[in-house]
């Protein structure tokens, strides 16, 4: 799906209803390993990229803002150049870059730590803490196919909790589409 110029979204493989691996945990369950864990393909939602370093810093902060993400990657003839993110752009604006002028290239983090989407959500989610990062892209073979922000983790981390949880996940209706046609009705938060 095209979203605007320049900008691709990639879809994920995003289960349509509750997965197993969200029931409620029951007295004497075990720990979640290996296969029978949730996945990063479970949780996985969207990638939004850009295929232009040439982009201003704003041109980029409008496209995070229509598409309500916290971050945008950077494609260079079909490989991952970079991310920016809403705290690359605060950085870059902070030490005096001018968003109308400055690039893209100029603010982004080329060292893109990526995990594969059959890696366990708890394991993406300590190399996320480790790191101090909020979003990690998930690559197949070298193949960007989608993005695990700390918004996804936290609601499953928040569904997998024992008792009463009002967390409800609709896995193809997420909070940031739900804000998108809210500012496209002109209520802008």
């Amino acid at each position: 799906m095209s979203r605007g110029q320049g900008c691709t979204s990639l879809t994920g493989t995003l289960p349509v209803s509750r997965p197993s691996a969200l029931r409620e945990p029951r007295v004497g369950d075990r720990p979640r390993t290996g296969a029978r864990a949730v996945q990063v393909r479970d949780v996985m939602t969207e990638a939004t990229v850009t295929d232009s370093t040439t982009d201003t810093l704003r041109s980029a902060a409008e496209r995070m803002w229509r598409q309500q993400t916290g971050s945008l990657l950077v494609m260079d003839g079909g490989r991952l150049a970079g991310i920016i993110t809403e705290r690359d752009l605060l950085r870059a604006v902070a030490l005096g870059a001018e968003p109308a002028t400055a690039t893209v290239d100029e603010a982004m983090t080329t060292e893109v730590f990526t995990v594969p989407p059959d890696m366990p959500l708890l394991d993406a989610a300590r190399e996320m803490a480790t790191r101090w990062i909020r979003h990690l892209p998930v690559e197949d073979n070298g193949q960007l196919v989608g993005m695990v922000s700390m918004r996804d983790v936290t609601g499953i981390f928040a569904a997998l909790a024992p008792g009463a949880v009002s967390v409800e996940h609709e896995f193809d209706q997420l909070v940031r589409e739900r804000r998108l046609a809210r500012i496209e009705h002109g209520d802008l938060d």
